[in-house]
């Protein structure tokens, strides 16, 4: 059975992985991040804590548990943020990978890295692996020149790219566009959504899916892992409306210039899936497939 190792693991796509392995993916697992452990169970799995921006945490961990992949999960996703504090996007998005890359190498491990459709700028969407790159704001920058950093490793790579990601995680804090909308509208607040962004939104538990695909298959190479249903933001929110029977004339559309972000978005992003899906087996659930299982998560907290 392979061992794999997740930075971030306290975070969305991280706690989905460590949910996919206690259901049944047949792997050791090593979660880690920075702080306590917030996933719901304890057992059946490893936590340890590590900063991923200490070189000596991470190798420390890496000799005790010798992982065969490294699933890095954690990094400043905060497009704004980057682009106003540039100095800590590189050193969690860029740095980070640099010696996460280094350790792989000197230790004969998988590095499955994950990236972003705002790697590109949205003028040809959407795009492939081949796709060249052209990133809009500072977070786009440093998670290309993350993946330059894994592509001219020594270590055997893989990097996942992948578009506006939800689900739930265990505490509640923690948010995303689906749940921001359901829980304004639910409270009947009107909410601002721009109109000319387009996107295939990602099921956390697909991506993680996919992430354990190319684990078990020791892939090499580019993959886009996202949703399979392309809709422009407001039409995401829309649909957030009518699925669970919530006032849609809450629902302001606007431009994206007239919010004034420090960032620029990409338009049109969105990817083709065929690679992942014809050597990965990759099969996203439809937006409204994910919503029913994000409901059914909602439901079953309830009662707890």
């Amino acid at each position: 059975m392979k061992t794999i190792l997740v930075t971030g693991s306290n975070g969305l796509l991280g706690q989905k992985i460590t949910a996919a392995v206690l259901a049944g993916r047949q792997f050791n697992l090593i979660a880690t991040s920075k702080g306590l452990n917030r996933f719901e169970t304890t057992g059946g799995y490893q936590y340890e804590t590590m900063d991923i921006l200490d070189p000596e945490n991470i190798r420390r961990v890496v000799e005790k548990y010798r992982p065969d992949t490294i699933i890095h999960t954690a990094a400043l996703t905060n497009v704004d943020k980057c682009h106003e504090q540039r100095e800590l996007a590189d050193r969690l998005n860029v740095e980070a990978v640099q010696s996460l890359a280094d350790i792989c190498t000197a230790f004969d491990i998988q590095l499955v890295h994950l990236s972003t459709d705002f790697v590109f700028d949205g003028a040809a969407g959407p795009y492939d692996e081949e796709g060249v790159p052209n990133p809009l704001s500072y977070y786009g920058e440093t998670k290309l020149r993350a993946e330059e950093v894994v592509k001219n490793s020594n270590c055997k790579w893989a990097i996942v790219r992948t578009i506006i990601v939800y689900g739930i995680v265990s505490e509640k804090s923690r948010s995303n566009i689906v749940l921001w909308a359901k829980e304004a509208l639910e409270k009947g607040e009107p909410i601002n959504v721009v109109n000319d962004q387009w996107r295939m939104p990602t099921l956390a538990e697909d991506l993680a899916e996919g992430c354990l695909l190319i684990a078990e298959k020791g892939a090499a190479g580019v993959f886009n892992i996202s949703g399979n249903d392309m809709m422009s933001i407001s039409e995401l929110v829309g649909r957030v409306a009518v699925f669970w029977k919530l006032d849609s004339t809450l629902i302001r559309e606007i431009s994206s210039a007239s919010l004034n972000q420090a960032a620029k978005r990409p338009v049109k992003t969105g990817f083709i899936l065929d690679k992942a899906m014809t050597q990965l087996g990759y099969a996203p659930h439809s937006f409204e497939e994910g919503l029913i299982m994000l409901d059914r998560q909602l439901k079953e907290r309830e009662m707890i």
